[in-house]
C-alpha cells in the first residue's frame, strides 16, 4: 500500500559526529512519525551516528561526491529526487546549497534551507563567492530556518533575504537524557580514579576541530594551575575527538600536567560525563547554537564561553555563566579561576542555566517550529 504522507528529503554534506546532526537526531525522534516521512541524502557519506534516530524510519542515501570540484552528485542527485518525489527539499549549511537548484529543476513543492552556524574560514559570513551563491539561491528556496538570532539577522543584512521568509527556531535539548546529579549519580567508570580529590571539575564536550579552539582551554589550564594555590584539586576534561585532540595532550603533558587532563575521546555517554563536570567551557571561534551548551545548561551547569554567533543568545553573562574574547588565554584562567574558587557561584548560575533550558529550549517546540514551515509550504491557508 502506498504511504500517503509526505516526504521530507534533507540533504547535507555529511552526516557525522557533530552538533547539526545532532539537532537532526533530535528532530526526527520528537516530529510526529503521523505527518511527515523523512530520508537524509548525503553528498560524501555517512556514519554512525544515524544509529541515535530511533522514534522513526529515516532512510539515508549517499551521493558519493569526490573531494575537491566534482558535481557528478549533481545528476545523481537529480534522479534520486526523481524516484523519491518529495515533497519537500530541506538543505542545511553553505556546502549543501547548490542542492536546491538541483530541487528546483525536479519542481520539488516545498525547498527550505538552514542555516546552523558558518564554516571555519568564513565565520563572519562575509566571503563574497559564497555570499554571491547564497543570494543567487534566493531565487529558488521558499524558506529559511536559522537556528539563532545572530544567523537570522545576518541572512537579512548580507545575504538580503526577505524577513518574512526566515524563521528562526532555537534547538531544543533532551532534558530526560541531560539532567542534574544527584546523591547518587556516579562519574563515568572511566573517570572515577581520575576525579578522586578533584576540587574543581572544568569541562567540555565536543569536536576537536580547529573552529572549537580547544587548545586555547587547555592552555588556559595549564596557566590556572600555575597561579592557584591548590592546583592538585584542579582536573581538565574533554570529551570529544578531533585534531586537536594530541595538540591538547601534548601541551598538558609538556606542562606537567597530564595526571590532571583527561581526553576519553568521542563518547555516546557524554550526559553522565557532564554531571562529572563542576564549570562547563566551550572556547569556539564561531558557533550557531551550540547543543552542548544548551546540554550543560540542562545538567545545571555555569557555562563559560565566548562571546561568538549565537551563544550570547544563551549564556546571560553573570546570571547563567560569563562570556569572554576567543583565543583570550589569560582573560579564560582568570575566569576559571574564580569559578574554581566559589562553588556558591557555580551552583547558583547553574541553577539559572538549568531555569533557562526548562522554560525556553524544548525539542517538542523545536518540532512544532519545524513542522508549522514545512506545513506552511504544503498547505499556504493553513492556520
Amino acid at each position: 500500500m502506498t504511504d500517503g504522507r509526505p516526504l521530507i528529503a534533507h540533504v547535507v554534506y555529511h552526516f557525522g559526529t557533530g552538533g547539526m546532526e545532532n539537532g537532526m537526531v533530535n528532530l526526527f525522534n520528537h516530529l510526529s512519525p503521523e505527518h511527515f516521512r523523512h530520508a537524509v541524502i548525503n553528498l560524501a557519506g555517512y556514519g554512525d551516528f544515524r544509529r541515535r534516530i530511533t522514534a522513526q524510519d529515516v532512510a539515508f542515501f549517499d551521493l558519493k561526491k569526490r573531494p575537491g570540484h566534482d558535481y557528478s552528485w549533481m545528476p545523481r542527485l537529480s534522479r534520486l529526487l526523481a524516484e523519491l518525489r518529495p515533497a519537500i527539499l530541506h538543505t542545511r549549511n553553505l556546502n549543501a546549497l547548490e542542492a536546491q537548484f538541483v530541487g528546483a529543476t525536479r519542481r520539488v513543492r516545498g525547498r527550505v534551507h538552514g542555516e546552523h552556524g558558518r564554516d571555519v574560514s568564513d565565520l563572519e559570513g562575509r566571503n563574497w563567492k559564497y555570499n554571491l551563491l547564497r543570494r543567487a539561491a534566493r531565487r529558488v528556496v521558499h524558506r529559511y530556518i536559522a537556528v539563532s538570532q545572530d544567523l537570522a539577522g545576518w541572512l537579512r543584512e548580507a545575504v538580503h533575504v526577505p524577513a518574512a521568509r526566515i524563521h528562526q527556531i532555537y534547538n531544543g535539548v533532551d532534558q530526560a537524557r541531560f539532567h542534574p546529579r544527584d546523591a547518587d549519580t556516579l562519574p563515568p567508570a572511566e573517570a572515577a580514579t581520575f576525579l578522586r580529590g578533584a576540587r574543581c571539575v572544568i569541562g567540555s564536550v565536543g569536536r576537536m576541530a580547529a573552529v572549537k579552539d580547544y587548545p586555547t582551554l587547555a592552555r588556559a589550564f595549564i596557566h590556572l594551575c600555575r597561579h592557584s594555590p591548590e592546583p592538585a584539586g584542579l582536573r581538565l576534561v574533554i570529551v570529544g575527538d578531533g585534531t586537536a585532540r594530541a595538540e591538547c595532550q601534548a601541551l598538558v603533558d609538556a606542562a606537567g600536567l597530564g595526571g590532571q587532563a583527561l581526553f576519553p575521546g568521542d563518547r555516546s555517554d557524554t550526559a553522565d560525563w557532564l554531571r562529572s563536570f563542576d564549570v562547563f567551557v566551550l572556547p569556539s571561534l564561531g558557533e550557531g547554537i551550540s547543543n552542548t551548551i544548551l546540554e550543560a545548561m540542562a545538567t545545571g551547569l555555569p557555562v563559560v564561553a565566548t562571546r561568538v554567533g549565537g551563544t550570547p543568545e544563551l549564556v546571560r553573562q553573570g546570571v547563567s555563566g560569563s562570556l569572554w574574547t576567543p583565543g583570550d588565554v589569560a582573560g579564560l584562567a582568570h575566569l576559571l579561576s574564580a569559578y574554581a574558587a566559589d562553588p556558591l557561584r557555580r551552583q547558583r548560575e547553574g541553577l539559572a542555566g538549568l531555569a533557562r533550558a526548562a522554560q525556553d529550549f524544548s525539542w517538542l517546540r523545536a518540532a512544532a517550529a519545524y513542522e508549522s514551515v514545512y506545513t506552511s509550504l504544503l498547505h499556504p491557508n493553513h492556520d
